[in-house]
């Protein structure tokens, strides 16, 4: 990436001016505070319905209306649990990330506001 921006700019001009400044590094904390629990909740739901499915054959295979087994449940709660997921993050990063990340972009690419 060449430099174009006027001798004595303060703005960021390198990938690594973007990394290690107080901006990006703040941005890369919210998203690893929402993402990392996210993720290892789902994880736990996901070992957890697979485990069962392993160990726990008389549990998932009881019937609750038909042939609709507590195994299809929890197998379609990933499903929607996958897409609940994806539609809280989408919430959150338009209200706590995407306006941040939106400036800083703007910034980089030498945008003014």
């Amino acid at each position: 990436m060449s430099d174009t921006r006027p001798t004595g700019d303060q703005g960021l001009t390198t990938y690594r001016d973007v990394q290690v400044s107080p901006d990006f590094s703040e941005l890369r904390r919210r998203f690893r505070r929402f993402v990392f629990p996210m993720t290892g909740l789902f994880l736990v739901w996901y070992f957890l319905y697979v485990l069962l499915a392993d160990y726990a054959h008389d549990f998932m295979s009881q019937k609750v209306g038909g042939n609709i087994t507590v195994a299809l449940l929890f197998g379609l709660g990933q499903f929607v649990s996958t897409f609940a997921i994806t539609m809280i993050y989408v919430r959150w990063a338009d209200r706590r990330l995407d306006a941040d990340a939106d400036r800083m972009r703007r910034l980089i690419e030498g945008e003014h506001e």
